[in-house]
């Protein structure tokens, strides 16, 4: 009996932990991608001031600028609310993982004691609040899901953006090659981004 219940205390806390590792990394590509919106909206104040020097040939590079300032703070708004709901997902997910550990404890005392009716009324309660939290946890996951592709349809805009700046970029007359060279930066850096977010959409933890 006392071979099983190591096995039975770290079967079901092993899900709950690699969810918390999971968390970890999603955290840090979000981090990463504030970090970019930051840096594309620096990118973009100096692109508006290069379009303003260049004149009227550089006046739609100009515009386009601005919308990717709009963007970047967009980004980093729709980012900041993403780290709210892992922060929601470590507590859900360390509820759980105590929980389950527990649930281990009271389990092993059943086997041993299998006719304390006290003792299974207790686990069939605990086993209730537990589907509960597996519950709670599910819609954490779902709302952090359908964050995650809200941004990557945010960041398809933000490609579009970048893109047309290449574009008007070609009319910006004497100043056309330095802003081919700033259109082409925030190509860059938004395909950086969409690379990320590819990530976090890939994530383990969606699949819990």
């Amino acid at each position: 009996m006392t071979d099983q219940l190591p096995v039975t205390l770290r079967s079901e806390p092993k899900g709950a932990a690699l969810d918390l590792l999971h968390i970890v990394r999603i955290n840090e590509e979000i981090k990463a991608i504030v970090a970019v919106a930051f840096k594309i909206n620096i990118m973009a104040l100096n692109a508006i001031f290069l379009a303003k020097r260049a004149g009227t040939a550089a006046r739609g590079f100009g515009v386009l600028s601005n919308e990717l300032r709009s963007f970047s703070s967009q980004l980093r708004e729709t980012m900041l609310a993403l780290n709210g709901l892992i922060h929601g997902s470590v507590g859900e997910v360390s509820v759980l993982l105590q929980d389950s550990r527990y649930n281990g404890v009271l389990k092993s005392a059943v086997s041993i004691v299998p006719l304390n009716s006290r003792l299974s009324a207790v686990m069939a309660r605990r086993d209730q609040r537990t589907v509960e939290y597996r519950g709670r946890l599910s819609k954490v996951r779902r709302a952090l899901r359908s964050s995650v592709d809200d941004a990557c349809r945010l960041v398809e805009l933000g490609g579009v953006l970048a893109k047309s700046a290449k574009i008007e970029a070609a009319y910006g007359a004497g100043f056309s090659a330095s802003l081919a060279q700033v259109s082409g930066e925030f190509d860059g850096v938004v395909e950086e981004i969409r690379v990320s977010l590819d990530t976090l959409r890939r994530s383990n933890f969606f699949k819990g």
